[in-house]
């Protein structure tokens, strides 16, 4: 019992005393319950990995949404992290591909530039694969941060480079922003060099 506080405990926003009343409560569930769980995060650990080409979670080596011939490839939105991906797909307004970048560039996290996929990113750009970036990063001072980079890497190429209108209010993370809210954001885009005049 010990051991399993411990490993709840290092999930994020669980303490050790909720890891505890967790504990209790899968204990109070039976064995087929506890089994089941512990099933579930083995599948989780073996077949999930991460898309070799847009850095999403997938469990095979290219995901399906960059396997889909049907999205447009010339047209990349840039996401902080999956549960973007998956507010974005909800609102069925995006149709070009994604490129996942593992978080934001957080200094206080000790997360630099180097732990993002942002050179994965400039690669792309450096081939010509791409006509647009569009950045779709929270309206948080990490967000803006790591958007800043990305324009100051990328800015000077032939790219258009917009950004997710800013509906979205400011400090606030897309995965809680609603559909319609999200979908207006992405069709109503704005060039991203016009969101630094601004400032």
């Amino acid at each position: 019992m010990e051991r399993a506080v411990q490993e709840l405990s290092r999930l994020p926003g669980i303490g050790r005393r909720s890891a505890l009343r967790l504990t209790l409560h899968l204990l109070r569930q039976g064995n087929e319950r506890m089994e089941n769980l512990a099933t579930s995060i083995q599948d989780l650990a073996r077949n999930s990995q991460f898309c070799e080409n847009c850095h999403s979670i997938s469990d095979v080596p290219v995901c399906s949404i960059c396997n889909d011939s049907r999205r447009d490839d010339k047209s990349i939105c840039v996401v902080e992290d999956i549960r973007d991906v998956l507010a974005l797909e909800n609102t069925h307004a995006f149709r070009g591909k994604y490129h996942v970048l593992g978080g934001l560039i957080s200094p206080m996290d000790g997360l630099g530039p180097g732990d993002l996929t942002i050179d994965e990113l400039v690669g792309k750009v450096e081939k010509k694969e791409i006509e647009e970036v569009i950045m779709a990063l929270s309206s948080t001072m990490e967000g803006d941060t790591t958007a800043f980079y990305i324009y100051r890497k990328i800015g000077d190429s032939s790219i258009r480079l917009t950004s997710i209108a800013r509906g979205l209010p400011i400090g606030d993370s897309l995965e809680y922003a609603d559909e319609i809210t999200l979908s207006r954001s992405i069709q109503q885009r704005v060039l991203f060099e016009s969101t630094l005049s601004k400032e």
